[in-house]
């Protein structure tokens, strides 16, 4: 084996998006996502404060979404959001781009509104995401997409929401891989249930997964470390 549970733990974000998720159920998640030590927990924007407070003394990161799921949120309210999030103990943010002003070809108007958003994480010391949502994009969007991400200082770039028409692709994250300098990583979403999908994209150069199956992932792992 070419790693450790550490090295694929630290590689989810253990997703807890679907809006019919109980109170109960997010918090079980959280406790989960605790107890396997993963990378972070992207949670509803709602239930981020009662997640950092039980993640607190932990190394596992408060996350939730910003401009989520199509990205058409003004840039004043991404920033305000933003701001919210960070003030209830997020530590990492997970921002959907414009997808419309992408279409439109208005790229001045994407790279103000993602440095919008970059600027005020980062004047916290926290970190951005920007999700792409490659289902509705030629590849020229995405590689265009992935060059003013890291001219406005993107921590990540990422595949998805998991909430379009189709989730992560192989072939998606080489691309943008290849097209993104080496300080911005990838996050691949949408559609990785097991364990043999997560290492695929690990090799293709993702340095995060979104996951909801995380429990199953990591448990898989365990099993195949100790043969």
């Amino acid at each position: 084996m070419d790693y450790t549970y550490a090295d694929i733990a630290k590689m989810i974000d253990h997703a807890l998006l679907a809006p019919t998720l109980t109170g109960r159920e997010m918090e079980y998640g959280c406790g989960m996502a605790r107890d396997y030590n993963v990378a972070s927990v992207c949670i509803m924007p709602f239930y981020l404060k009662r997640c950092a407070e039980i993640l607190k003394g932990s190394s596992v990161e408060a996350s939730t979404t910003i401009g989520f799921p199509h990205g058409g949120h003004t840039t004043a309210i991404k920033v305000a959001e933003a701001q919210r999030a960070m003030d209830d103990g997020c530590q990492e943010l997970d921002m959907v781009t414009n997808i419309s002003k992408v279409l439109s070809g208005d790229w001045d108007y994407v790279r103000r509104d993602l440095k919008a958003v970059i600027e005020a994480a980062h004047a916290r010391k926290q970190k951005v995401k920007v999700i792409f949502e490659n289902c509705y994009l030629k590849d020229e969007h995405k590689i265009r997409l992935c060059e003013i991400c890291a001219e406005a200082g993107a921590d990540w770039v990422k595949t998805s929401t998991g909430f379009g028409t189709s989730g992560a692709t192989l072939e998606d994250v080489k691309l943008m891989r290849a097209h993104s300098p080496a300080h911005v990583q990838v996050k691949a979403a949408g559609g990785i249930r097991d364990l043999d999908q997560l290492l695929a994209f690990r090799a293709a150069g993702c340095s995060r997964v979104g996951a909801s199956r995380t429990k199953d992932i990591l448990e898989d792992c365990r099993r195949r470390l100790i043969r």
